[in-house]
């Protein structure tokens, strides 16, 4: 069965972050003060923080995976890393545990153990910085992922398959995606192809669809091209997103549309469950 490799140094698997950076990223997430940008940027530093986290030993950061982040937006499409990652796309996860842009002091509520809340001073490291200008270069973006991750694919042909984990807010504004994106999922390894997760944030309130079996209740084309694009959940991704609550079936696809801001905490936990870490 695919999607069973185990996850160990010697075959780390990829996550590959693809990041809508466009003008309307820029709006207010609903009943936020944050725009969707800035709430995107803050989910995927904390991904990253809690991926490493799982990588740590007493001995140091495992590379049990590799990470890469492209943004694409009003630049056309570039690294989602700056400094010393800045130089090529896919990282182990040890160089960025090593490499934040810089460390952020924020504030968060804890249990204070009587029932109550009380306010801590926490440390929250930055790597992905938000932006949002211009056009939906989504094409671009896809095409630069295929190409990382046909490489990668080769390279590491023993591995679980690289994920992708793509976050949009609009259409694409340089062409048709479909056909990228199917060229882009059938890059594989001995495990199964490569993985692609969409995600379409609203900056409205609405009812959020999460993991669809099929394309005939979603609400227009778009929706649907979306979904077409959209890899079906592996049977330990459906697993763990049931256990998390999830209406999701071995029909389902990684997809969800109208997200609000808890279904991109979901989104980015679930897409980054690989099968078996060892």
């Amino acid at each position: 069965m695919p999607y069973q490799a185990s996850i160990q140094r010697s075959t780390p698997t990829a996550f590959l972050f693809l990041v809508d950076q466009s003008g309307s990223m820029g709006d207010l997430m609903a009943a936020s003060d944050k725009t969707k940008a800035q709430f995107v940027a803050d989910v995927l530093n904390r991904t990253l923080m809690n991926l490493i986290t799982r990588c740590s030993k007493p001995e140091g950061i495992r590379d049990y995976f590799q990470i890469g982040v492209i943004g694409y937006g009003g630049m056309g499409t570039c690294n989602g890393f700056q400094g010393p990652l800045g130089g090529s796309i896919l990282h182990p996860i040890s160089s960025i545990g090593a490499n934040p842009l810089r460390i952020e002091e924020r504030r968060k509520k804890v249990d204070d153990g009587a029932g109550g809340l009380i306010e801590q001073t926490v440390k929250f490291p930055i790597w992905f910085e938000p932006q949002a200008d211009g056009g939906t270069p989504m094409c671009a973006a896809l095409t630069q992922a295929a190409e990382e991750l046909a490489s990668w694919c080769d390279a590491n042909p023993d591995s679980y398959p690289p994920t992708v984990l793509h976050v949009t807010d609009g259409e694409s504004t340089d062409g048709d995606p479909e056909m990228v994106a199917d060229t882009l999922r059938q890059f594989q390894t001995n495990d199964g192809n490569v993985l692609l997760l969409n995600l379409h944030v609203s900056a409205q309130a609405g009812n959020p669809i999460r993991f669809p079996a099929a394309e005939g209740g979603l609400p227009d084309q778009y929706s649907k091209l979306l979904f077409r694009m959209s890899s079906q959940l592996p049977q330990h991704l459906v697993s763990y997103a049931q256990g998390k609550g999830f209406s999701v079936s071995h029909e389902s696809r990684g997809f969800m549309f109208n997200a609000e801001a808890s279904e991109i905490v979901e989104f980015f936990d679930i897409g980054t469950r690989p099968s078996q870490m060892r």
